[in-house]
């Protein structure tokens, strides 16, 4: 049988018996994702061997499912994408002495630890093992408990239809299309609705994360520094390009997903589309599905060492995001090295090769650049007083050290430039060598300053959405193009 908790209420401002019992969904309505898939994901980037194992409690219907995983990881109720239109209106609601029940087909435990924490509920009634309870069974269990008396009941899915039809006063949040239609086809006019979510497009292209595509144009690299464009190539690289931006969406997908309950914690992660219960999961598990499909079907068109390349960085970025980010310093040198693939992709797919000093100096930048972000994070946490908790290994005593890495590996890639443009090599590639001298001081610029702001505490945690955004970062860009087509 489902298990009903009741507590005291406090002294009501109104005569209790002249408000009538108010019930709210939990999943996609107080809370705007699904509790059992946010502990899953949890699961599975703490313990994933487990997560598969438990696969196998299916077979004991839904409800014990529920109950096993609950008791395998212990979900950040704090920190959940509460609907807060919704809350607020609870709050006030139980001000008032309303009873509010939180009537919900999560397990029962998950449940008592929500309602304790916002502390609004006169009683919780949840799936208990060996009861599901949605739907008609939901409705049962309130029947068992108020008897005849009416009830207002707010919900967000299908299966709360039986209770919005037998509710006095029905309410929705953030309803689903199917629900919406039922409704209309019943004649049932919710009251009140409590929306609150982003438009779905927006908050697919932030899930997509669009600005990050900036960085597979490495991939065109090779072919612009061969000084042997031709249409083909650059035709095939945009391929390769393309191939690779919609693997590296699926990828961010994925890393996104497995960090959901970390980044709920986090000042700004919290407000990514999964963190923030913008998107569903199955939604990022359709869309990272779909992309992937079509990144590696155009892969396997393009020259076999293309896809070779791709392969690699998809199974790089995959263990990282499951493993690899929460080993200090080994993150960065994996970051850093996922810039590299990009360019040995695009030196693949268009068949020119990558002279060492390209190599040399990417290696240094990237990991500069790497460092930079982690630098800026563990900044950003010193400066709100909060202690690292994300599981990537580095402490607040590793600032120091973490901007002595970073500068040093950002000052050797403007040696490795320098000493490449000194050389033999560059006269059979420039008319006007001595020009590219030029961007060696812009280099400094921009890398002195990216420190100094990371320093401060200014800069974004992301390096490339700071380049791309910010306007000393786009004159000295273009300045650097200028030089270089001057030289040639």
């Amino acid at each position: 049988m489902p298990q009903f908790i009741s507590s005291p209420a406090p002294e009501p401002e109104a005569p209790v018996q002249a408000l009538r019992p108010l019930c709210v969904d939990l999943d996609g309505t107080l809370v705007k994702s699904d509790t059992l898939v946010d502990s899953l994901l949890a699961l599975l980037r703490t313990r994933p061997l487990l997560a598969f194992r438990l696969t196998g409690h299916l077979l004991h219907g839904k409800a014990a499912f529920k109950a096993i995983v609950t008791e395998s990881v212990s979900l950040d109720v704090a920190h959940l994408p509460y609907n807060h239109e919704l809350l607020r209106f609870l709050q006030q609601e139980h001000a008032q002495g309303r009873a509010i029940y939180l009537a919900t087909g999560a397990d029962v435990q998950l449940a008592r630890r929500v309602a304790a924490h916002l502390g609004i509920f006169s009683g919780v009634l949840g799936s208990d093992g060996a009861t599901n309870l949605t739907g008609s069974k939901k409705l049962a269990g309130l029947r068992n408990h108020l008897g005849a008396a009416p009830f207002d009941y707010i919900g967000n899915s299908s299966p709360d239809l039986p209770l919005l039809a037998q509710a006095t006063e029905a309410m929705v949040a953030n309803p689903s299309l199917a629900l919406r239609m039922r409704l209309r086809a019943r004649g049932i006019h919710p009251t009140r609705r409590f929306q609150e979510r982003r438009h779905p497009l927006a908050s697919l292209l932030n899930a997509v994360r669009l600005h990050q595509w900036a960085k597979n144009l490495l991939i065109f690299v090779p072919l612009l520094l061969s000084h042997a464009l031709s249409v083909g190539k650059l035709l095939t690289a945009l391929a390769a390009f393309c191939c690779f931006s919609l693997t590296a969406s699926a990828a961010y997908i994925v890393n996104d997903l497995l960090d959901i309950d970390a980044d709920r914690r986090h000042p700004r992660k919290r407000l990514r589309p999964f963190a923030s219960g913008d998107l569903q999961a199955f939604t990022g598990i359709g869309i990272a599905t779909i992309f992937l499909l079509l990144g590696l079907l155009g892969g396997h068109l393009l020259p076999g060492g293309f896809y070779a390349w791709l392969l690699l960085y998809l199974a790089t970025s995959l263990t990282y995001s499951v493993y690899l980010k929460r080993i200090a310093l080994v993150d960065v040198l994996v970051l850093s090295g996922l810039y590299i693939l990009r360019l040995l992709a695009g030196s693949a797919a268009t068949q020119t090769p990558i002279s060492h000093w390209l190599a040399g100096f990417s290696m240094f930048l990237f990991l500069s650049l790497a460092i930079v972000k982690r630098f800026t994070e563990l900044e950003n946490l010193r400066a709100s007083n909060t202690t690292p908790r994300n599981g990537r290994g580095y402490l607040l005593a590793d600032l120091p050290q973490m901007r002595g890495f970073g500068t040093a590996s950002a000052y050797a890639a403007v040696v490795v430039f320098a000493i490449y443009i000194s050389g033999p090599d560059v006269v059979k590639l420039y008319h006007v060598p001595k020009l590219l001298w030029l961007i060696t001081p812009l280099m400094i610029l921009w890398l002195n300053r990216v420190w100094l702001l990371a320093s401060r505490g200014e800069l974004d945690e992301d390096p490339v959405t700071f380049a791309l955004t910010d306007r000393m970062s786009q004159l000295i860009g273009l300045a650097v193009v200028v030089i270089a087509w001057l030289a040639l």
